[in-house]
C-alpha cells in the first residue's frame, strides 16, 4: 500500500527506508515513554511500518507496525509471546497483527485514526486478510481504573470459545472470572482505549483477561477481528477512506 493515502491534512503511507522506520521508533518512544528516545524490538525487522505524516510539513504524527502471517503463524507474532493462542493455530486464511499503535502526543484529531484505519482497509483489501488481531492497550496497570470497561468486555465481546486464547503471561487479570458487577455501558466505551474502541464497533472480541505488562506500564487484551464480521455499513466506511 504504496502509494501515499491522502486524506484532508494527512498522508498515509509505508515505510520506505531505514529512516522512517527510525521516525516511527522516535515517535514510540516519545508516546510510550516521554521525551526522546527510541523503542525498538525483534519484531521491527520483519515488520511493515505504517506512518501517519502532517501533508504540510512532513511530520510523522502516528505509526504502527503490521506483520503479514499465514494460516498456522500466529505462534511468530508479537502476541504470542503474552497469549496462548493455539486455538488461532487452526484459523483458515491470512492474518494480520497490528502492533505499537500510538499517535504523537498532543495530536487528537479523528481524522489520524480515520485515515490509518482507510490505510489498513486498502492493504486488507488488497492482501485478502480475513483476521486482524493484536494487543489492546489500556493506560497503566490499575485495573481497577477500567471497571466498566472490563465489565463490558465480559458481558459483550469476550472472543468466541473456539478462538479464545489462553493464560500464558506470569501476571494477569481474569476480568471475565473475577467480574460480576454489571457494567454502566455508557461508562465502559468512555473508558475504552479508542483503538480498541473502534475494533468493538467494527465486531472485534477480546481475551478473558488482561495481561500486565509492568515494561510498557499497561494493561492489555489480546483483540481479534474477523474481516467477514465487519458490518456491511462499517465496511463501506473503511472503503470510502481508503478509496
Amino acid at each position: 500500500m504504496n502509494p501515499v493515502l491522502t486524506k484532508g491534512r494527512y498522508n498515509a503511507r509505508l515505510s520506505r527506508n531505514a529512516a522512517d522506520i527510525a521516525a516511527a521508533q522516535a515517535l514510540r518512544h516519545r508516546a510510550f515513554f516521554g521525551g526522546n528516545g527510541v523503542d525498538r524490538d525483534r519484531f521491527d525487522g520483519t515488520c511493515l511500518h505504517l506512518l501517519v505524516d502532517k501533508r504540510e510539513t512532513g511530520q510523522t504524527v502516528a505509526c504502527c507496525r503490521i506483520l503479514p502471517l499465514e494460516a498456522g503463524q500466529i505462534g511468530e507474532s508479537y502476541s504470542a509471546q503474552y497469549y496462548e493462542l493455539s486455538a488461532l493455530e487452526s484459523f483458515d486464511g491470512r492474518m494480520l497483527e497490528i502492533g505499537r499503535f500510538c499517535l504523537l502526543p498532543g495530536e487528537d484529531n479523528p481524522d489520524i485514526l480515520r485515515i490509518a484505519w482507510g490505510a489498513l482497509a486498502a492493504y486488507v483489501a488488497d492482501k485478502k486478510v480475513k483476521m486482524l488481531f493484536g494487543c489492546s492497550s489500556f493506560e497503566g496497570t490499575d485495573a481497577a481504573r477500567y471497571m466498566d470497561a472490563f465489565a463490558l468486555l465480559k458481558a459483550r465481546h469476550l472472543a468466541p470459545e473456539r478462538w479464545l486464547p489462553r493464560v500464558k503471561a506470569p501476571r494477569v487479570f481474569r476480568f471475565a472470572t473475577q467480574l460480576v458487577e454489571t457494567p454502566d455501558l455508557q461508562l465502559g466505551m468512555q473508558r475504552m482505549p479508542p483503538l480498541l474502541r473502534t475494533y468493538l464497533m467494527m465486531g472485534g472480541w477480546v481475551s478473558d483477561h488482561a495481561v500486565v505488562d509492568r515494561q510498557m506500564g499497561t494493561l492489555h487484551v489480546f483483540t481479534g477481528l474477523e474481516i467477514a464480521a465487519i458490518p456491511p455499513a462499517r465496511k463501506r466506511l473503511l472503503r470510502a477512506v481508503a478509496a
